[in-house]
């Protein structure tokens, strides 16, 4: 179980740089849902799960949603899409 515990210690560890040095916005989100998740598990470990359930609804529900919606408001999932079409195109 330790060893368990440690290699997800380590995923959260990386998902916390990988979310820092991210240039893309949709990549960070779905890192900082994994990181919420991951940390959602380590709550259970810990034996709280009160706290297991807030991280999971509020950390990669609600505020993934939001982000979602709020790059979709300021059409940088656009501005994505039609970069990919730019490249597919060269």
């Amino acid at each position: 179980m330790k060893v368990f515990q440690l290699v997800l210690f380590l995923f959260l560890i990386v998902c916390a740089i990988s979310v820092s040095f991210s240039k893309n916005l949709l990549n960070s989100i779905i890192i900082f849902m994994s990181y919420s998740l991951i940390m959602s598990i380590i709550w259970i470990l810990l034996e709280s799960p009160d706290l297991a359930i807030t991280e999971a609804a509020v950390g990669a529900g609600i505020t993934s949603i939001l982000f979602f919606v709020t790059l979709k408001k300021i059409h940088a999932m656009v501005e994505v899409e039609q970069d990919r079409d730019k490249e597919g195109e060269e």
